[in-house]
């Protein structure tokens, strides 16, 4: 599946990029304030918060970090940049009463 993400072409992760990103993942199901309506695709109440692309040049992930804005894409081919992204969202979640 194709989107479109500021202008550019983009893939939604596939199973075999979710597979690699399952621990990841895990933490974000662990997150109280986040539910995964379908796998890898997570909402804060009833709005669009988090979920995954593919690409050549790696994994990604797009998160909503301010409410008013759109999403911001973040790389978390790494174990380390999945890693601050997780510290990322922990820390929004911890500040923000939504």
């Amino acid at each position: 599946m194709d989107d479109r993400h500021r202008g550019q072409c983009v893939k939604h992760a596939g199973p075999e990029a979710l597979n690699a990103l399952e621990p990841m993942l895990g933490s974000l199901r662990r997150l109280d304030r986040l539910k995964e309506n379908k796998r890898s695709v997570f909402y804060r109440k009833s709005r669009a918060f988090l979920h995954f692309h593919e690409d050549p040049a790696g994994l990604y992930c797009d998160v909503r970090l301010d409410p008013a804005d759109d999403f911001e894409r973040f790389r978390v081919t790494t174990d380390d940049e999945r890693t601050d992204l997780l510290n990322k969202v922990e820390a929004l979640l911890r500040e923000s009463p939504l």
